[in-house]
């Protein structure tokens, strides 16, 4: 794994990492790491190496990136094993807000494409059972989901290491109902799950007739919640303000998108089918 230890305290409570989405939803994203690491239990520690073979690289673009809510997820599959999030930069995608409800009581980000932009994101490496464990998270192998999962084209796409290798390969969550658009049909950036449901809500009185008209409300309302969820989803696409991320042409494409994940093997111990996943 490359780690390096250092006798200092670690652990994400002491690095200001350990609330997670999952619990607080109006902190989404939650917190990410300043600086690349290894998630270990409860610790984040040191890297002395950006690339990891056998595991695959994913982009977390949003609470994927919190090493709290990575944690629960992994520990909702009993899963232990430590998860390398590396820093890099990413040319062609920004950061959009998903176009569903999720029952966890936020709005989920989402990537769109945006060529020529450049920004900081991570890299999670995940072994196999942590992919299948995400997978299932984000909805991947239901119908229904959120979710699918495509493998980014290196042309149209940069990838590259704080240590300045660049990823040829690396896997991206892109959302199955697109992204929201801030009115002239240009996807709206996240900009954090207070702001962004503060202005949403007050944008749409139907919005508010569901969740209510603070961001409070929103969440507790729909946390736990999936048939509200669903019509607030609808109601997103009904009164048009719904596009298209741009992503959507490499789904499927290379065997990473959603015929691959899909035909995992059923049945073992974290497979993607095989698994029964907390909604995000």
């Amino acid at each position: 794994m490359g780690l390096r230890y250092e006798p200092v305290d670690r652990t994400l409570e002491a690095l200001g990492l350990a609330v997670a989405p999952c619990d607080h939803p109006l902190v989404y994203p939650g917190a990410w790491p300043e600086e690349s690491g290894v998630l270990d239990g409860d610790r984040l520690l040191p890297l002395t190496r950006r690339t990891f073979p056998g595991r695959v690289p994913v982009l977390a673009v949003g609470s994927n990136a919190s090493p709290a809510q990575l944690r629960y997820k992994m520990r909702q599959y009993e899963l232990s094993s430590p998860i390398p999030l590396v820093k890099a930069r990413v040319t062609g995608l920004k950061i959009g807000v998903s176009a569903h409800v999720s029952v966890m009581g936020y709005m989920s980000a989402a990537p769109f494409r945006a060529p020529g932009h450049t920004r900081e994101l991570f890299v999670t490496w995940l072994d196999p059972a942590q992919l299948a464990a995400v997978d299932a998270s984000e909805g991947v192998t239901r119908p229904s989901g959120a979710y699918d999962r495509v493998l980014l084209p290196a042309t149209g796409f940069r990838v590259e290491l704080e240590s300045g290798e660049l990823l040829d390969d690396v896997h991206l969550y892109v959302n199955r109902h697109g992204v929201l658009h801030d009115g002239t049909g240009t996807p709206r950036e996240h900009p954090g799950e207070r702001r962004l449901l503060t202005e949403l809500l007050a944008e749409s009185p139907e919005l508010r007739e569901l969740f209510g008209s603070t961001p409070e409300e929103f969440c507790s309302r729909a946390r736990g919640a999936p048939r509200l969820c669903a019509e607030g989803t609808r109601l997103f696409a009904r009164q048009g303000r719904t596009t298209a991320s741009g992503l959507e042409a490499y789904v499927g494409v290379g065997g990473a998108g959603v015929s691959f994940v899909r035909g995992q093997q059923t049945g073992s111990p974290g497979s993607g089918e095989s698994l029964s996943p907390p909604l995000m």
